[in-house]
């Protein structure tokens, strides 16, 4: 059928029949909800037997005990399966867990039989071992649904590139002579910033500026520190447009460096920096306060 000729389903009004995706989804729900029940029924049967074992045997008066008796036994079952998926979602092997398992399926089992009597009929011992191995297998089942359906809810949280990227890398190799690596078609070149520059339309004479010899020496050695961080935030502002700082620009600065919003203490931290550094006071004073 070409792809002309295809027909959209849903506008048709034509049941669509089930996927195999949907299918699966169905079979699985399923199975886990009667799996969840026959684990349920399955550790009923066997934790009523346990208690009547324990009724049987030094509890028949302390009913509360004689109910809360078997915990000691079915919950070790419950423990290990759920240390044998966490483990196994670790993608480890959790020997304890293991042994947790074994021991309350073994001890669950044991009990329920040993606890029909010597002179039952083999049917009978058939009868209790039925629930607590029923209940292991559930249980094991049930985690294995609780695995697969976490492994494939990680599986699909990562989402995968809808086409592949093809990067291909060339090792450049610089000339020796002009120091111009080649192999530069692999990367894309930007086209250089040319200033336009007017041409002049006549020579203009430069004349040089004679130069005083008694011009002020200019200090080279390291720049002032200053302790205070008022005085830095101040000294800073003198180098931002070579000009002294207004009292309204220095309080904006130190309100947003968290230093409060004094106008004195700007003042003052202006003084102190132009003591320090004389030669600031030669900056314009046309914006100063």
């Amino acid at each position: 059928m070409s792809a002309a000729a295809r027909v959209d389903a849903s506008s048709t009004g034509v049941e669509v029949p089930l996927t195999p995706v949907a299918v699966d989804y169905a079979i699985t729900t399923l199975a886990s909800v009667l799996t969840v029940v026959l684990t349920a029924v399955a550790f009923w049967l066997s934790y009523e037997h346990l208690q009547e074992v324990a009724a049987a045997h030094g509890m028949a008066e302390a009913v509360a005990r004689s109910w809360a008796w078997p915990a000691t036994v079915d919950l070790f079952i419950v423990i290990g399966e759920l240390l044998i998926l966490r483990a196994s979602l670790a993608h480890r092997v959790d020997w304890w867990a293991i042994g947790l398992v074994t021991a309350g399926d073994g001890a669950s089992i044991g009990l329920n039989v040993a606890g029909v009597g010597q002179d039952a009929g083999a049917l009978n011992y058939v009868v209790a071992a039925v629930p607590p191995v029923a209940a292991l297998l559930a249980f094991g089942a049930l985690m294995r649904q609780v695995h697969a359906y976490l492994a494939r809810r990680a599986s699909t949280d990562v989402e995968a590139p809808s086409t592949p990227v093809k990067v291909s890398i060339d090792r450049p190799t610089a000339t020796p002579s002009t120091g111009i690596v080649d192999g530069a078609e692999s990367v894309p070149k930007l086209p250089a910033f040319v200033p336009e520059v007017e041409a002049a339309s006549m020579p203009v004479a430069v004349e040089a500026a004679p130069v005083a010899v008694s011009s002020t020496a200019v200090d080279l050695c390291a720049p002032v520190v200053y302790p205070n961080r008022v005085d830095q935030l101040v000294r800073a502002l003198y180098g931002s447009d070579f000009t002294q700082p207004s009292t309204t620009r220095m309080i904006m600065a130190m309100d947003a460096a968290g230093l409060g919003t004094s106008q004195s203490t700007a003042r003052t931290a202006r003084g102190r920096v132009k003591a320090r550094e004389p030669h600031l006071a030669n900056f314009p004073t046309a914006i100063a306060s």
